[in-house]
């Protein structure tokens, strides 16, 4: 079926905006990491971005399928019209689907994590872990708050965030991240920060989450004790803290002044530097950043910039780490396509 000129000159109008989204953010709020549209102008952008992707890597299957076909018979057919017509209405649902996988409520995931010599004091002890949450336009107050009903079921421990909980300025996202401050767990909520906070107003943030009840682990540590039994939670900032002037990943300064011999769970947005930790006898440490890598092929390439780390648990020279697919996603690639994301409790078990 051929196309009339001005069907092609509208459709070609519309992939070119479609693929524009993260120009259109950054003229929408200053930054491509706060698309300020209404959401369902953040979710109908990420599904034609998405369908332009996924149609692009079938193209390219399709052209190399014909050129092996006239490599090996000297000829290769013609591709009929049904079948590119097929090939864009396969594309543009999964678009779709990846969309809806993304900006849903996370379903619970239970992990049980396994730590040497842990005391029979916290043999149970159950962890919260939210990560790479991205409240936005995308995830506003209603999420949020749905996100923070469901936490708050769980009846945990401790809950822990580690990193890019926001994408926004403070004076953008003031109600949309205002729900986290019912979190309620026996030990608290403490928070690590992630890439995202760096880039957005990392001071005001800081400041504002721990007026919200969160305390933040920069650098830092704190003992928390059950029974007279100790467990030191540590926390450092984020890689791409020294590009915006702030202090580096120090894990020597966050473990200083901590009591010797009591096992250490460490909070760090990035699970690249693990097997660093490990080296210095952490236990646990607890990792987002990577969105799992969101769909099968794309978490390779993910996984090559971040030591390997990508998604789940891994055992790194004795110590235990969890990498999270993230609570929520980036609203400038919000797709999940066999990666899904994750409310993680966390429970802490002897390792044998």
């Amino acid at each position: 079926m051929a196309l009339t000129l001005l069907t092609k000159i509208v459709a070609a109008a519309l992939l070119l905006t479609a693929s524009q989204f993260h120009f259109w953010s950054k003229l929408s709020s200053g930054s491509v990491f706060a698309p300020e549209f209404p959401r369902s102008i953040v979710i109908l952008f990420n599904w034609a971005s998405g369908s332009i992707l996924f149609l692009a890597l079938m193209q390219l299957l399709l052209d190399a399928g014909l050129l092996a076909i006239r490599a090996a018979a000297g000829d290769a057919p013609i591709a009929p019209d049904a079948l590119r017509y097929a090939m864009a209405g396969a594309a543009s649902l999964l678009g779709a689907i990846g969309v809806v996988n993304a900006v849903r409520v996370p379903p619970l995931k239970d992990v049980d994590l396994h730590m040497q010599d842990l005391p029979s004091q916290y043999e149970g002890y159950t962890i919260l872990q939210l990560t790479d949450l991205h409240i936005s336009r995308l995830f506003p107050a209603t999420w949020t708050r749905k996100v923070v009903e469901r936490a708050n079921a769980l009846d945990v421990d401790l809950i822990v965030v580690t990193g890019d909980v926001i994408d926004g300025s403070l004076a953008m996202r003031r109600m949309d991240v205002a729900p986290l401050a019912e979190l309620k767990a026996r030990d608290g909520t403490y928070m690590s920060p992630g890439n995202h906070e760096y880039f957005l107003g990392y001071r005001e943030w800081m400041k504002h989450f721990s007026e919200m009840g969160m305390r933040i682990l920069a650098n830092a540590h704190a003992v928390l004790d059950r029974g007279g039994a100790r467990i030191m939670l540590a926390g450092v900032t984020d890689r791409s803290a020294p590009a915006t002037g702030q202090p580096r990943p120090d894990l020597a300064a966050a473990l200083a002044g901590g009591p010797g011999g009591v096992p250490i769970i460490l909070l760090d947005h990035q699970p690249a530097a693990a097997r660093h930790a490990a080296a210095r006898g952490v236990a646990v440490q607890l990792s987002g950043h990577t969105h799992g890598g969101m769909m099968p092929g794309l978490d390779r390439l993910v996984a090559r910039g971040n030591a390997g780390f990508v998604s789940g648990s891994y055992d790194v020279d004795g110590m235990t780490l969890y990498v999270n697919n993230g609570t929520g996603i980036w609203p400038g690639f919000a797709l999940r396509l066999r990666r899904p994301s994750e409310l993680t409790r966390l429970t802490l078990r002897r390792a044998p």
